[in-house]
């Protein structure tokens, strides 16, 4: 495994992640969701991602729980804040009191001291940044959280939020954790150029399009035991199924039978061809998943190859 820096901080993290999105604390056994952080750990992953929102706190559980066993100075985990927590008005958001509860929830859960990196799950326009930016840095000061984060903002609302840190000395974010695939490549016009102008990385989600990029959906066909299958989850799948896509899909498979790889590890080589970005996010629902997934790690796409890419994915 390799490892990259944080934006610009000295934090160096896996090339590949391991998430808990719609997977641990539901869908996937808690026995099954140990065995596979315990493998993607024995493998070199240092990074685990979570937040308050998947599945009530149940995933921060699992995960909590599956990585006690290991030393706290081993890993990096994250959680985030945004999305609701109950029914009240304050259960959500970015509010100084909605932050302050939920980092002080999320590490009950996890049963830690800290976490490494606390992301605001999205932007929220109902609070002013200066009063989010400002609970997060006493959160850091208080040795709470170590590192800040967003979540799926726009480069114009990196900028403001790194405007606003610089303007009070608060602690600037260090990352960004965008949709970001062969399929999905709207961060490299704006997101991407702001975020290397301000020493940012992405943390990227749905590297293989959720499940798209694995080849494992032919002309729109759901298997009953895919991510697709999940009512939860259908639409986030199902918005890749198109005639162009799978044309993609199929030109990019021969590509990795070409250079004698899996059509999985050839997408998440091309992610992280990007040097802005730091980590691929992959879910994994078995240790078998995880290891398939960390030999795009290890794939050195040459130039060539990815001209052949770039001609498809035009």
């Amino acid at each position: 495994m390799k490892y990259r820096r944080l934006g610009r901080s000295g934090l160096k993290v896996s090339e590949i992640s391991l998430g808990s999105w719609l997977t641990y604390g539901k869908s996937v056994e808690d026995n099954t969701a140990e065995k596979t952080i315990h493998k993607a750990y024995e493998l070199g992953i240092n990074f685990f991602d979570s937040a308050n929102v998947y599945e009530r706190g149940e995933a921060e559980k699992v995960m909590g729980k599956a990585l006690k066993e290991y030393p706290r100075e081993s890993y990096v985990i994250t959680t985030k804040a945004f999305g609701p927590m109950g029914d009240g008005p304050n259960d959500r958001g970015l509010s100084r009191k909605h932050i302050f509860e939920q980092v002080h929830n999320s590490l009950k859960r996890l049963d830690l001291d800290y976490v490494d990196v606390f992301y605001c799950h999205r932007y929220d326009t109902e609070t002013p940044v200066d009063e989010t930016l400002r609970v997060i840095d006493d959160l850091i000061r208080q040795g709470k959280i170590l590192y800040a984060g967003v979540s799926e903002w726009s480069a114009a609302q990196i900028e403001e939020a790194v405007g606003i840190a610089d303007k009070y000395l608060l602690d600037r974010i260090v990352v960004n954790q965008p949709l970001y695939n062969m399929l999905s490549r709207n961060i490299e016009k704006e997101v991407i150029p702001v975020s290397e102008k301000y020493g940012i990385s992405q943390v990227v989600y749905s590297p293989l399009g959720q499940g798209m990029l694995t080849g494992k959906y032919k002309s729109g066909s759901v298997p009953e035991d895919s991510r697709a299958a999940n009512d939860e989850i259908n639409s986030s799948v199902t918005n890749y199924f198109s005639e162009t896509n799978f044309a993609k899909v199929e030109k990019l498979a021969v590509i990795a039978k070409e250079i004698n790889t899996t059509l999985p590890a050839l997408a998440l080589a091309w992610v992280l061809r990007q040097p802005n970005v730091a980590s691929a996010l992959v879910g994994a629902s078995r240790p078998e998943q995880i290891e398939a997934n960390v030999e795009g790690a290890k794939l050195e796409l040459p130039a060539d190859v990815v001209e052949k890419i770039d001609k498809i994915l035009a």
